[in-house]
């Protein structure tokens, strides 16, 4: 970032770039990360809007869709082991809607609309299950940043949840990158399935 000569105010929120754009030898940075998990939703015909959403783990990906969800969320509520991780994000993200850091995780997850895995448990099959599904039914919706079905999001298939990974939020925020890049919109289906 520091050398770079602008950056847009979502990547600035973030702390990150993930997509440069050089017009004329002036360089601009940009994030896609965050409204790529937001088309991913589209995608998959679920929405934030007046839900009560849950962001378990607090790192860039969490700031990423934090940035958006707690403008859509009735109420996004944060939680992390990292105690000072999850203040920090929510104490940013309150300036942009109704955000609570959540002490703990017992008897929450019945209550939430769409809960969101964006810790890095999952990413082995040995890891263990990052939260426990055991009260959360049907009507819920589970997602998990990693690309791939993890441990997690097959136990809340099994709870008749709908569930979704990462994978749809990897190609958005490149789709996005290349109209950023191009001005033109990228194959989507074929990047899709070149992915899968």
């Amino acid at each position: 970032i520091q050398h770079l000569d602008e950056v847009d105010e979502e990547a600035a929120f973030i702390g990150a770039v993930n997509t440069v754009v050089n017009d004329g030898g002036s360089l601009k940075g940009y994030n896609t990360d965050g409204r790529g998990f937001m088309r991913s939703l589209e995608e998959e015909g679920i929405s934030a809007e007046g839900k009560k959403v849950l962001i378990a783990g607090t790192g860039g990906a969490a700031r990423a869709i934090g940035y958006y969800l707690s403008e859509k969320a009735r109420e996004l509520c944060l939680f992390d082991v990292i105690r000072e991780k999850a203040e920090a994000l929510a104490e940013a993200l309150k300036k942009r809607g109704n955000v609570r850091l959540l002490d703990s995780l017992e008897d929450t997850l019945g209550g939430m609309d769409i809960i969101i895995n964006a810790t890095p448990l999952g990413l082995k099959e040995t890891d263990p299950l990052p939260l426990d599904l055991s009260g959360i039914g049907p009507d819920q919706t589970v997602g998990d940043l990693i690309y791939k079905e993890t441990p997690l999001l097959k136990e809340a298939a099994s709870r008749g949840c709908k569930t979704f990974n990462g994978l749809g939020m990897l190609i958005w925020q490149g789709a996005l990158a290349f109209e950023l890049w191009t001005g033109q919109s990228p194959p989507y289906r074929l990047m899709r399935d070149a992915l899968k």
